[in-house]
């Protein structure tokens, strides 16, 4: 009799997917696929738009990075009027850049303390319903509490520049609509229902102590758990500094070896190209010189401080060095690792935000500038799940013609796949019964890429990732529905 494994949903990831593992004719695993199985065509019916519309537009592909579409658009929308990121008044791209920071800052810590954290405080193996963060508020009411005001302090300082905390707007072609009032910044500098600036710089620090104390006592663990080689993108600073909102892409191979060598983001056509698998709705982009096999990068935490020379803010930087002398200065390519590198992100991001919130000309009110306009606009953007490209073209009236977007889970597809086969080779091959147990490690190797399938996909939907076990004449031969007996 057949048996089939669900994982219906997957938890504490945002999206909707499907996972198949296929064993050989000795029941060995041969081969396993991360299927996304839902589609929305998000580039399609944005064409016909007038391209004023698409920074408030694309925001609705996601309610958890909006901030990042929102930029990112805004960006190619800047050169839709003819101004790239430079001609940009000061003013516009410092509040630009603090309303980014608090976005990375706030998805960041929810993703640490809400999702990530019950699998390192409780365990892969530990009980479905102890591995959620209402269990982390009880045993650890310390850590839960300080993620829950590290994120509200992000909300916070998005809400303040965008009008909301999601979905707001407040970049507009050739700037940004509104300043930032003595009042509005003078609230993060001081402490208030939302504890400051400097708390929030503190508290960051003490969370990268944590997850550095954590991996001294589990590094046998996460030194190796979905550990493989691959190539790492992000965007650079003219001098390779780690860079968030603008930059140069920036590539490496899983030695080191420089792959893309920090080209403009108006060149990405003719560097980058994005396969299709008939068995998922998810592209899959490459590097066009090295082919699909061998050009296909990891984005996001892990990737930009493995291309990253240095951080320009002292106490981030601090902790780089550490990060990166952990493997001698070669490229990171442990998957777990990314939660620590998300942390120094975090570090990162709260340095910035204080200089800008201390910097006075953040209240300026010159905030437009105009150009001549264009055809095209690109703009890309470190979203927190990694590098976010937005590409439009539009015709004499200003209407989109074609829009072109690779998100950062597009980016991090073959890597998760790969991922996802490592855990059913080392951890579901050859077993008689699939445990619970075994099935949140999927999920924990899916899980450290922070995915946002409905981004990548343009899908809408719950997250129900359906688990899947054939054997070598394509039945299935395993049955179990996760949270069911």
């Amino acid at each position: 009799m057949s048996r089939q494994i669900v994982i219906d949903p997957v938890t504490r990831v945002e999206g909707h997917g499907r996972v198949t593992v296929h064993l050989d004719d000795k029941g060995k695993v041969e081969d396993a696929f991360f299927h996304i199985v839902e589609f929305r065509g998000f580039e399609r019916f944005i064409q016909g738009h007038p391209y004023w519309e698409a920074p408030l537009l694309v925001q609705r592909l996601c309610g958890i990075c909006p901030v990042s579409h929102h930029l990112a658009a805004a960006k190619a929308i800047d050169q839709l009027v003819g101004l790239d990121p430079s001609d940009l008044s000061p003013t516009a791209t410092k509040l630009r850049r603090l309303l980014h920071y608090g976005q990375v800052f706030q998805s960041h810590a929810l993703h640490f303390f809400y999702l990530a954290s019950p699998d390192l405080l409780f365990g892969t193996d530990a009980p479905k319903e102890k591995r959620n963060v209402v269990n982390v508020a009880i045993e650890n009411k310390e850590l839960a509490r300080k993620g829950i005001l590290m994120r509200k302090f992000g909300q916070e300082i998005i809400q303040a520049i965008a009008g909301k905390k999601i979905h707001g707007i407040a970049a507009v072609p050739g700037g940004v609509h509104k300043t930032f009032y003595p009042e509005e910044r003078d609230y993060f500098l001081q402490e208030n229902d939302t504890p400051s600036i400097d708390t929030m710089i503190q508290w960051s620090k003490e969370i990268v102590e944590f997850i550095k104390d954590y991996h001294d006592k589990n590094f046998h663990w996460l030194d190796s758990f979905a550990q493989f080689p691959s190539g790492h993108l992000g965007l650079v600073s003219d001098d390779g500094a780690f860079e968030l909102y603008d930059g140069r892409m920036r590539a490496i191979d899983s030695k080191g070896t420089i792959t893309l060598n920090d080209v403009p983001s108006d060149d990405y056509l003719k560097y980058f190209i994005e396969g299709v698998e008939k068995w998922s709705y998810m592209k899959f982009p490459y590097l066009r010189h090295l082919g699909r096999a061998d050009g296909w990068n990891r984005v996001g935490p892990l990737s930009r401080l493995n291309v990253s020379d240095y951080m320009t803010t002292p106490l981030a930087n601090q902790e780089l060095k550490i990060f990166k002398d952990y493997y001698n200065a070669k490229p990171n390519n442990s998957t777990m690792h990314t939660h620590w590198a998300r942390l120094i992100e975090m570090l990162f991001c709260a340095e910035e935000m204080k200089s800008l919130l201390t910097d006075e000309s953040i209240l300026d009110s010159d905030l437009l500038r105009e150009g001549i306009k264009r055809p095209e606009g690109i703009g890309i953007i470190e979203a927190p799940r990694g590098t976010l490209i937005h590409h439009y073209q539009v015709d004499e009236k200003g209407m989109i013609t074609k829009c072109n977007l690779i998100v950062s889970t597009t980016h991090n597809n073959e890597a998760m796949n790969r991922a996802v086969r490592w855990v059913a080779s080392n951890h579901l091959d050859q077993q008689e019964e699939i445990t619970d147990g075994m099935l949140n490690r999927v999920e924990v190797a899916i899980r450290a890429f922070d995915p946002c399938l409905s981004c990548a996909t343009h899908a809408l939907g719950q997250m129900p990732l359906q688990l899947l076990v054939y054997d070598h004449q394509g039945k299935i031969v395993q049955e179990k529905i996760k949270g069911h007996e």
